[in-house]
């Protein structure tokens, strides 16, 4: 059993339960009882940050590109950008095809669950700031640039999925080597580690609190794989990331508003 905290509908509290990570259940007053039978709500109070290009494979597929406008170079520190309060989704709810789109890029993305104020720390120090990992699907309306990334793109409401709980930190040996899974109706889309990051965990906590202070709560996403996958209207996504558990969402169209679940 793996220790974690998970958030009720209609409760404004963490509740710290044992999980089974693997069957994704969640273990309550002696029963065992399975994420998607319970109305689970998104487990995060805070701010949720973004990080571009932290994914060497990410990186290496802008080849020669990088070094030309607008880019000009490889970034030289963190390139983040923030999900508002209107993205935030959780676990089993629907995710909206915008009217007038027909496919949504799915970002699986591991969330750092900041536990403590965190402000100019150092990477020796920096672990000692996360509080837990949750599973985040950075949802976007596929676009090629990524210079100045468009809020239209990345911040349309229901676009970040998280759950279906946080993990406590001290559950995941090596947060610098899971694997993270995509399916798609029930299909494997994509796969990759958190080991191809450019830049560790404790390396980016250290570089972005550097010029920002990261508060309680907050979720700094470590990056999201190359190749992320196309999901349409009527697609079940799942994303597994190791140590962790599942994430699981379906997309409808946005039209469908009597079958609208987000929050």
């Amino acid at each position: 059993m793996t220790k974690a905290k998970i958030k009720a509908v209609g409760s404004n509290e963490l509740q710290t339960v044992e999980v089974n990570i693997k069957t994704n259940t969640i273990f309550m007053n002696d029963n065992a009882i399975h994420a998607s039978d319970l109305q689970l709500f998104n487990p995060i109070n805070g701010t949720v940050f973004g990080t571009l290009l932290n994914y060497k494979g990410e990186l290496e597929l802008l080849g020669g590109a990088v070094h030309e406008k607008p880019y000009q170079s490889p970034p030289i520190a963190p390139v983040l950008y923030i999900k508002p309060a209107n993205t935030f989704n959780h676990f089993g709810a629907e995710i909206l095809m915008p009217t007038g789109m027909d496919k949504l890029k799915i970002g699986a993305a591991l969330g750092l669950v900041i536990g403590k104020r965190a402000s100019e720390i150092d990477e020796a120090t920096a672990m000692d700031y996360i509080a837990g990992y949750t599973i985040v699907n950075d949802v976007s309306v596929p676009h090629e640039s990524i210079f100045r990334p468009a809020v239209q793109h990345n911040a349309r409401d229901g676009f970040c999925s998280m759950g279906p709980w946080i993990i406590d930190y001290h559950e995941v040996e090596d947060p610098d080597d899971l694997t993270i899974r995509v399916f798609i109706n029930e299909k494997l889309q994509q796969e990759n580690s958190t080991s191809n990051l450019i830049r560790p965990i404790s390396r980016l906590l250290a570089d972005v609190t550097e010029f920002m202070t990261l508060s309680p709560g907050d979720v700094l996403l470590v990056g999201v794989p190359e190749h992320a996958p196309l999901a349409y209207v009527e697609d079940t996504i799942r994303i597994e990331i190791e140590g962790i558990g599942s994430l699981e969402n379906i997309v409808v169209a946005e039209m469908d508003i009597g079958r609208r679940n987000v929050i």
